[in-house]
């Protein structure tokens, strides 16, 4: 056995990279929210890349360690304890059997995800662990966690059993030792409060009033409380085309900013469908996604025009920094 659930927090899943090559079939991507947080988790634990996380969501849950774990927590503060004592975020720690890890009042974004050195003891389907809620698939039985349940584990990998006596006197306390060494900030997103986010013209974008176009990029827009993992719905001035259009149903992605008849815009999210028929002003770029996946509903957030050759040097500079990061936590691993 890895862990049990004591209390379930308010939306716990677990969740990888997402589901790929089955959206021919109307099969959703899915997966984790933030998925730098996700990576970087797994990075710390010595897990490959694809490996299932817990995606823990503003209330956390109570868990109890069944046995001895190497774990990771990356992603918004949630103010994590062990054993009523306060532990650090975006590093590895060694927690002993018996440890019960609790959760107390968000202090940043609103996901946390936790890796478990080796992965968790779980099924793959169609490729990958990601649940996903309204088709109840994948994950733990398709569903969020519930009290009770026992989620078995690999046990840690050869570059977490490295990290062991590594992480052995870095701390006095006895329900846990911790990695001296973390990440460098500069590797994160810029997580905050109403953030600014990068995007791109979507494919419609010209189909819009001339206000319409001005008021994607000077206004801010509020992330409405009906905001889901499938999309954020936005509150503010309403957007509207130049005139009426039938469009036909076309592809869309994590961060397509739609736009309904009504005029309020949507931004699609890790459990977007596949198509869409409503009018795409912008696309959100693949390296502000985890900033977006941070926003607390209540909170506010613009865009940036970027053009597309901005957006994919972006991309390739993250993708740089992370592989960057991922070879200096090998090292710590000594791997």
């Amino acid at each position: 056995m890895g862990l049990e659930i004591l209390k379930p927090g308010m939306l716990t899943t677990l969740q990888d990279r997402g589901r790929y090559g089955h959206q021919k079939e109307g099969i959703i991507t899915s997966g984790a929210m933030d998925t730098f947080a996700c990576r970087v988790a797994n990075m710390l634990t010595g897990n490959a890349a694809d490996e299932a996380v817990l995606e823990i969501t503003l209330t956390g849950p109570t868990i109890r360690f069944t046995e001895d774990q190497l774990i990771a927590l990356t992603g918004a503060d949630l103010s994590p304890d062990l054993n009523g004592e306060r532990v650090a975020m975006w590093r590895p720690f060694f927690v002993r059997k018996g440890s019960i890890l609790s959760f107390g009042a968000p202090l940043s974004g609103c996901r946390s995800y936790l890796a478990v050195s080796g992965g968790f003891d779980l099924p793959k389907l169609m490729g990958s662990y990601a649940t996903y809620l309204q088709a109840g698939i994948g994950g733990f039985q398709g569903r969020a966690l519930q009290v009770g349940d026992r989620i078995p584990c690999h046990g840690p990998t050869p570059a977490g059993i490295s990290l062991f006596p590594q992480a052995t006197g870095a701390t006095d306390m006895p329900d846990y030792t911790a990695a001296l060494w973390t990440p460098d900030p500069q590797f994160y997103p810029a997580y905050t409060s109403n953030p600014t986010l990068r995007a791109i013209k979507g494919p419609e974008f010209e189909r819009f009033s001339d206000s319409s176009q001005e008021q994607i990029w000077s206004e801010r827009f509020q992330v409405s409380a009906q905001s889901d993992r499938m999309g954020y719905r936005l509150q503010g001035v309403s957007l509207h085309l130049s005139e009426e259009a039938d469009l036909i149903s076309t592809a869309v992605t994590f961060g397509t900013v739609q736009v309904p008849p009504e005029g309020t815009p949507i931004v699609l999210m890790a459990d977007h469908q596949t198509t869409g028929g409503y009018p795409r002003i912008l696309q959100v770029v693949s390296v502000d996604l985890p900033i977006l996946a941070q926003v607390v509903p209540g909170q506010t957030i613009a865009f940036e025009e970027v053009s597309l050759e901005e957006a994919q040097q972006l991309y390739i500079r993250q993708e740089q920094n992370l592989t960057q990061l991922a070879l200096a936590i090998q090292l710590k691993h000594n791997i």
